[in-house]
C-alpha cells in the first residue's frame, strides 16, 4: 500500500460553515475494542484535519450496562493512544432533565403514546404493529413511550456512503423514545446530546447508518439543526459479525499503542511510518487524512490479514 500524499481536507459545504465540532461517544459497558479505536481515530483525524474541536462524551445513560471502572479504562486507553480531547468530558447521566424536556416537547405535539407491549408480544413482527397507538394507556402503569412516525422519506447525504433514504413508517414503525424502566432511549438521547454539545459532524460506524433517519425525524420535530454524517465500515470478525465489547478477542491490550495505531491507520488508508510514537503518528496522519479514500462498504473484510 502506498502512502497518500498530504493534501488539504475536503472543504465543508457552504451550508455547514459552522466551526467544526466532532465527538467520540463510547459506552462504559467494558473496555474499548478495536472497532471503537477505529472510530475514535477517524473522528479525531477528521476533526483535526478541519482545524476543529474533538469532544469526548461518555454515553452512560443505560445504567444496567455500566461496568465499574470502564470509564476510567476508556480515558486511559485514549490517552495512551494520544487521542486527546478538547474541553471537559461530558456524561449523558448529567443531562436527564434535558431528555425529559425534549420528551415533553414531543408529547406536546401529540406525537407520543404509552406502550405496554413486551418483547414476547412483538415476537414475529418486523416493525412495531401499532398495537397501543389508540389504547390510551394511563399514567402510573409501567409502559414505554413510543413516537408516531410519518409516511415520509427522510434522506441525507453521507460523506462516505452517499445518499441514504428511508421511509420511517414501513422501515421502523413507531419507535421507543423512553423505555419502560424510565430511561431515555438512545435515538432521542443522542439527538439531544449532539445538539447540546454543538456537534456539527458525526463520524461513527456504518452499523448506525439506518438509525440516522429516525434521528433526523426527531431533530426536525425538536427544531434542532442536524450534523453532517460519515459512517465508517465496521470491523467484523471471521463470521461477519461486528466486533463488540462482548467479543473478548477484540479488546485493546495495553502497552502497544504504536502498533495499534499503525494497524488502525492502515485500515483508514494510511501507511504510517514505523517506529513512531503515538503523538508523532497522529501528527503525521492529520494532513494526510482524506475521507474520500475510505472504502464505501459497510464492513472491513481484510482486517485480519493486516
Amino acid at each position: 500500500m502506498t502512502s497518500p500524499s498530504a493534501s488539504d481536507p475536503p472543504a465543508l459545504s457552504a451550508d455547514r460553515a459552522r466551526p467544526y465540532v466532532g465527538r467520540f461517544a463510547p459506552t462504559p459497558s467494558g473496555p474499548l475494542h478495536f472497532g471503537s479505536l477505529l472510530t475514535a481515530v477517524a473522528s479525531f483525524l477528521d476533526a483535526r484535519a478541519h482545524a476543529g474541536t474533538w469532544r469526548l462524551r461518555i454515553d452512560d445513560l443505560d445504567t444496567p450496562r455500566r461496568v465499574p471502572g470502564a470509564t476510567d479504562g476508556i480515558l486511559r486507553t485514549l490517552a495512551e493512544h494520544a487521542l486527546h480531547w478538547d474541553g471537559p468530558v461530558a456524561f449523558q447521566s448529567d443531562h436527564v432533565a434535558d431528555y425529559r424536556a425534549a420528551l415533553a416537547r414531543l408529547s406536546a405535539q401529540d406525537l407520543c403514546f404509552r406502550c405496554t407491549c413486551s418483547r414476547k408480544d412483538l415476537r414475529g413482527h418486523r416493525i412495531y404493529p401499532g398495537t397501543c397507538r389508540t389504547r390510551n394507556v394511563p399514567p402510573g402503569r409501567e409502559a414505554a413511550v413510543r413516537i408516531r412516525v410519518p409516511e415520509t422519506d427522510y434522506a441525507f447525504e453521507d460523506r462516505l456512503q452517499g445518499r441514504y433514504t428511508e421511509c420511517l413508517a414501513p422501515a421502523t414503525g413507531d419507535f421507543v423514545v423512553a423505555r419502560r424502566d424510565g430511561l431515555t432511549a438512545y435515538q432521542l438521547a443522542v439527538v439531544v446530546d449532539d445538539a447540546a454539545m454543538g456537534v456539527t459532524d458525526v463520524v461513527r460506524g456504518a452499523d448506525l447508518l439506518d438509525n440516522t433517519p429516525r434521528q433526523l425525524f426527531l431533530a426536525e420535530r425538536l427544531g434542532i439543526e442536524t450534523p453532517r454524517y460519515l459512517h465508517l465500515p465496521v470491523i467484523a470478525d471471521r463470521s461477519g459479525a461486528k466486533l463488540s465489547k462482548r467479543t473478548a478477542a477484540s479488546t485493546i491490550g495495553t502497552g502497544a499503542p504504536e502498533r495499534n495505531l499503525q494497524w488502525t491507520l492502515q485500515l483508514l488508508g494510511l501507511e504510517a511510518p514505523s517506529h513512531a510514537a503515538p503523538e508523532a503518528l497522529l501528527a503525521w496522519a492529520v494532513p494526510r487524512w482524506d475521507s474520500a479514500r475510505l472504502p464505501r462498504g459497510t464492513s472491513f473484510t481484510n482486517w485480519t490479514s493486516l
